[in-house]
């Protein structure tokens, strides 16, 4: 049951888009069927070059006199097609067909990436399309609503909650990310220290990481480097504390489910990192626990405190060498 509702929360995030989508116009002048430009006209698409962000469309009006087609590909460029004979080679991925003077057509671009494109008819006609990845300066889930930290989840049975945040907010391939997070009592409202569970990241249908924790005080971390971009799922699975080991099982909705399947889910973004293509191997660090702090303190006070008292006593054993022997002469 975990597994089928997994697979659709992934098929449901993967059908939302991120951000709200623009459009945007490109003007196909009078006199771009001329291949000298010995018209009104400057450039063949207007603008030739155009940038946009993904879930963008942009609709090409055709203001000449003659019919045109915008189709993804590779053109021969000027004088390419008069002297090597090359019309342009099509690329599948996207092909407007034929449209007539003061028609258009419209194309909403889903992916990032660089797409150039022609006129099939009049193959000296080219343009290109930048298309990249929006990326958001807020925090927010793998529907593109907007989130504030710290967030909150409940287990099934509602007896533990968790919550969870991470630096930075807005999470980029080849970044560093520290994802924070804390249990509760919702009962008492307090920390729930020596936490057993997993931690476990899910990416476009795939479990990419998983690590077994086990918390004190409440809190733990993991950091975490993504190399792709996608949305996330963030599962802290399989919690215990101390005082639900003994349990057996659980009652959830009127089904038995075992403490194992105590878990919570978190979704969000990763984006492609525009200022990185690549990072260094980074060691996955777990949380340094606050009983080694507390291991640590012991061990520093307790030794010399040891030591100390075993020098007290040792003196006290010491005979006393300045009380005069029996049968020595006094003077």
């Amino acid at each position: 049951m975990q597994n089928f509702f997994l697979f659709s929360l992934i098929l449901i995030l993967g059908s939302i888009p991120f951000a709200f989508a623009e459009e945007y116009i490109i003007d196909i002048p009078f006199g771009a069927y001329n291949p000298e430009l010995n018209t009104p006209a400057e450039v063949w698409y207007d603008p030739p070059l155009i940038n946009v962000v993904v879930g963008d469309t942009i609709t090409w009006y055709n203001d000449d006199r003659e019919a045109h087609t915008v189709t993804s590909g590779d053109g021969p460029g000027r004088f390419g097609w008069m002297d090597n004979k090359d019309f342009g080679t099509p690329d599948g991925i996207f092909d407007s067909g034929r449209f007539l003077p003061g028609e258009s057509w419209s194309y909403q671009f889903e992916e990032s990436g660089r797409f150039s494109y022609f006129c099939t008819i009049h193959p000296w006609m080219d343009g290109m399309v930048i298309v990249e990845e929006a990326i958001p300066d807020y925090p927010h889930d793998a529907t593109g609503k907007q989130i504030q930290f710290p967030l909150l989840q409940y287990t099934p049975d509602r007896a533990i909650e968790v919550n969870l945040a991470w630096d930075p907010p807005v999470i980029k391939t080849h970044e560093k990310i520290q994802f924070v997070y804390q249990f509760y009592d919702p009962q008492t409202n307090s920390n729930l220290a020596e936490m057993k569970y997993d931690f476990v990241i899910f990416q476009n249908g795939q479990e990419i990481f998983r690590d077994k924790g086990l918390s004190q005080i409440g809190g733990d971390y993991r950091n975490f480097v993504f190399s792709d971009s996608g949305s996330i799922i963030v599962r802290i699975e399989g919690i215990q504390t101390p005082s639900l080991l003994a349990e057996e099982s659980v009652t959830v909705f009127g089904d038995v489910q075992s403490k194992e399947q105590r878990s919570v889910d978190f979704t969000a973004a990763v984006y492609a990192n525009p200022e990185k293509i690549s990072h260094e191997e980074y060691h996955i660090k777990p949380a340094q626990r606050l009983t080694t702090y507390y291991e640590l303190m012991i061990f520093i006070i307790l030794v010399p405190a040891i030591m100390f008292i075993v020098a007290l006593l040792w003196l006290k054993r010491k005979p006393d060498t300045s009380k005069t022997k029996p049968g020595a002469v006094k003077v």
